[in-house]
């Protein structure tokens, strides 16, 4: 008998219509667990470098992990891997709802799509019975329209929908994956979706999933729901509200954006304003946000409400999720949330990525307002700024016009139109668009995170360490005195030594060394939830989470029937990142790639960034190009990876 896996992937073969009900090795769960881990060793199996984003051979695969379905709060994340069309690498978006606990109550762990349709379809998942239906009829229509639509023709009210709007037939490069209260959103699933023709993955599933010591796995939940009702009553003090419980984290629920409105960067990456919130601004907003809150929701076996179902004057009925009630008015410089309301609703149907698409839309008004653009790219826009940004979002999920070169995103768009369009382009990494954040004094911590994560988006690579030293002494002894998280107790006197100001203070500490566990420890802890499918506002996001390195090997003994302590979870999770690394070093990507944008700290220290990444890479068992090392795969079991790399030249003997 298998345990808290089904054993099982479903294979769709695009082009001939065969379907398969494939068993796995039960070999890979011990190596790679599950998630983000196995469909890697998928990818790097089956998709050769040479794979670019829309040929027939980049598989695109839909995975639960090894604890959803289970009992375990909060595992309920999908992840969606594939060659990105944006930055060329291996992506892997999540989304969070009910489809990958009804995947696996279908009877599998994934769905893996290959090749390419000749006709538009919905793939329909009803246990042991997998259709390929026309779907001919569900084309230009929305994301959030196509789920209600294919559960009313398959007669099936509980079925979980995946599905793409125009922007993902459309083939838009930040296009998303929508699935209920949540999406895929990061480096164009989307886009690779409407390549292969599949309009939306329907699945219903009334199947069991087996614990191997269930007693044992039901004490552990008891004593986290504990721990979670502790903490939901007892806030951390003295850090941002986001950050003081926990959750994913609870946009809407807080109604007090200054932090986010006054330090994040409005327009295209641009403009920080200082002093927004104010009196009125604080009065309004909120209580515009309560208006269009019909009711706050969670996701599968959550406690926490992160996300909640929008009804806002005639905008049809929607539901959100966490920083997209911001990202638009502060892209378009609107200064009231009904705007963000209903602009939300469009894209969400539209299926665009919330996160790159608003700096994709003000990078295009920033361009025209610099002349760059000119009044025939914006012929029958609208004068007004709100409407202007909505004509434009309106041709980028249909690829018209401008919108055609600016779905590309804006790394791409940049290089395309020219006449100095690139001095526009400031806030991408590997060509994909980062939070709108501009800070002052180079952060080391951050430096590593933003240039070395395979993620690429900052808000799912940070975790567990504060984002800045507390002001006074009390504070940090306060912080350090309940702190069970950690994965060593020394931790605790680099936080009491951690100061705002003076040489115990960035961007000096913590030093590189420091720098450079904290870093590979919140790493480390997303490897975990990314293969567990467990949210990261559980658990790698948040300060002081229910899981942590000290209790997840316990749950996931229990779960799975593995034997498994600290040390073998740790390593498991570190062969499938660096198989991850190696994947996209096939692929190209170097030290050269690494580099946050040269703005996103108006001081900087070129020889300590330098010697961060330096330190780093050493300390991850990898050569100064960032590509692990022949002794650090030998270490991990992953020799014929070296092999491959040494073949393709991309690994040297000797190479430091």
């Amino acid at each position: 008998m298998r345990y808290a896996e089904t054993g099982y992937n479903l294979e769709i073969d695009l082009a001939s219509g065969n379907i398969e009900r494939v068993e796995t090795d039960p070999k890979v769960m011990e190596t790679h667990l599950g998630g983000l881990g196995t469909s890697v060793k998928l990818h790097w199996d089956r998709v050769g470098p040479e794979v670019e984003p829309f040929d027939d051979e980049n598989m695109l695969i839909f995975s639960s992990g090894v604890l959803n379905a289970t009992p375990a709060f909060s595992a309920n994340r999908t992840v969606v891997t594939f060659v990105s069309p944006e930055s060329g690498l291996l992506a892997y978006p999540m989304m969070g709802g009910f489809w990958s606990a009804e995947l696996k109550y279908a009877g599998y762990d994934k769905v893996i799509f290959r090749n390419k349709s000749p006709k538009w379809v919905y793939i329909w998942i009803n246990n042991d019975k997998v259709e390929i239906r026309d779907a001919s009829h569900l084309v230009g229509r929305g994301a959030l329209e196509t789920q209600d639509l294919i559960r009313m023709e398959v007669n099936q009210p509980n079925a979980q929908v995946a599905a793409i709007g125009i922007a993902g037939e459309n083939r838009c490069f930040t296009a998303s994956i929508e699935q209920g209260r949540s999406s895929a959103s990061r480096l164009g699933g989307g886009a690779v979706m409407g390549d292969k023709k599949i309009k939306a993955v329907a699945v219903r599933g009334t199947k069991d999933i087996n614990l191997a010591r269930g007693e044992e796995f039901m004490q552990h939940m008891k004593d986290m729901m504990q721990y979670i009702n502790f903490r939901n009553e007892n806030p951390i003090p003295d850090v941002m509200t986001i950050l003081a419980g926990i959750g994913s984290p609870q946009e809407m629920v807080h109604t007090d954006e200054q932090w986010h409105t006054e330090n994040f960067m409005w327009g295209n990456a641009r403009t920080r304003r200082r002093g927004f919130w104010d009196k009125e601004i604080s009065e309004e907003w909120p209580k515009v946000q309560k208006e269009g809150i019909k009711r706050l929701i969670s996701c599968m076996n959550c406690p926490q409400h992160c996300g909640a179902l929008i009804s806002y004057k005639d905008t049809p009925r929607y539901m959100a999720k966490c920083f997209g009630k911001l990202t638009y008015a502060m892209a378009a410089y609107v200064d009231n949330l009904d705007f963000a309301w209903r602009t939300l609703q469009r894209a969400t149907e539209y299926g665009l990525d919330s996160f790159s698409t608003p700096q994709i839309v003000a990078f295009g008004i920033e361009l025209y307002d610099a002349g760059i653009l000119t009044d025939k790219d914006f012929e029958g826009a609208p004068t007004d700024k709100e409407g202007r940004f909505v004509w434009l979002l309106d041709r980028v999920a249909r690829r018209e016009g401008i919108g055609d070169v600016l779905a590309d995103g804006v790394y791409r768009a940049a290089r395309k139109i020219g006449n100095g369009a690139e001095q526009f382009d400031h806030n991408t990494i590997k060509k994909h668009e980062q939070l709108p954040l501009k800070l002052g004094t180079l952060d080391p911590l951050y430096y590593l995170m933003y240039a070395t994560n395979e993620k690429i988006s900052i808000t799912q690579i940070e975790g567990n360490w504060p984002q800045s030293a507390f002001a006074t002494m009390e504070q940090r002894e306060n912080f350090v005195k309940d702190w069970p998280q950690l994965p060593d107790e020394k931790w605790k006197q680099w936080l009491l030594e951690w100061e705002q100001r003076g040489e115990k203070a960035i961007p000096f500490f913590p030093t590189p060394d420091i720098c450079s566990e904290i870093v590979d420890w919140m790493e480390m802890l997303h490897n975990i939830d990314d293969a567990c499918c467990v949210c990261a506002g559980m658990s790698s996001f948040c300060l002081k989470p229910p899981y942590h390195i000290h209790n997840y090997p316990k749950i996931l003994s229990s779960a799975t029937g593995l034997d498994l302590d600290e040390a073998s979870l740790k390593k498991i999770v570190n062969r499938s990142r660096n198989l991850h690394r190696a994947y996209n070093n096939r692929r190209g990507m170097t030290r050269a790639d690494e580099k946050p944008p040269e703005d996103h700290w108006k001081r900087r220290w070129p020889e300590l960034e330098e010697n961060l990444l330096s330190t780093y890479y050493t300390f991850k068992g990898w050569d100064q190009n960032g590509i692990p090392t022949k002794e650090r795969l030998h270490e991990l079991d992953l020799d014929y990876v070296a092999e491959d790399l040494e073949k393709r030249g991309i690994l040297k003997d000797g190479q430091d």
